[in-house]
């Protein structure tokens, strides 16, 4: 094993990396000699295995980080934005992504829920950033999620929601019911604050 195999990781701004981003970074072709390497690092305790065919540095791994790369394309949203925000104040422990396909998944600890939307809506980057080696939605694209997928649902402080941005992003999931919702709940806002 080359000392440099684990530099380059530990060089990276990544906390995750898949046994795909290994071959490149190692510029290893054959996928037994990747997990030959993996292995050798998890035993000498310079690297860490969440789940088969994912790495970290250690166990302090960026969990938002890892929800992205499990499937991809995906974003963190919903629930998970929308206490980030201020906008819901129940804690959610479970990380909420929004993807290509409807799963639940529990690694190292961790509780993952993954949302489909339609690939229309999941593949535009309108209210979605990208922050610390992952891609999360903002808390207006996170709220237009939750409606989308949820319907009506109770949410604790609207005060934080932009509603032009709201009314620009809504178009991208091709929804008319979305719409209507998201026309109530502005009203509602409105009346609540006049």
């Amino acid at each position: 094993m080359r000392s440099s195999d684990i530099q380059s990781l530990l060089r990276s701004k990544q906390t995750v990396f898949s046994t795909d981003e290994l071959a490149m970074l190692w510029r290893e072709t054959k996928r037994s000699r990747i997990y030959d390497k993996a292995n050798h690092y998890i035993k000498t305790g310079q690297l860490y295995s969440i789940r088969k065919g994912f790495y970290a540095k250690d166990k302090n791994y960026n969990r938002r980080e890892f929800a992205n790369k499990l499937y991809a394309p995906s974003y963190i949203s919903l629930y998970t934005v929308l206490a980030q925000e201020g906008i819901v104040f129940q804690y959610y422990q479970t990380i909420y992504i929004i993807s290509h396909l409807n799963r639940n998944i529990s690694a190292d600890g961790q509780n993952y829920e993954y949302r489909k939307i339609k690939d229309l809506a999941l593949c535009s980057n309108a209210g979605i950033k990208e922050h610390d080696a992952y891609w999360i939605a903002t808390k207006e694209r996170a709220f237009l999620d939750l409606l989308y997928l949820f319907g009506e649902q109770h949410l604790d402080n609207l005060s934080p929601i932009n509603w032009d941005y709201c009314y620009e992003l809504a178009p991208l999931y091709k929804n008319k019911a979305l719409i209507e919702r998201l026309k109530s709940y502005h009203k509602y806002y409105l009346e609540e604050n006049a």
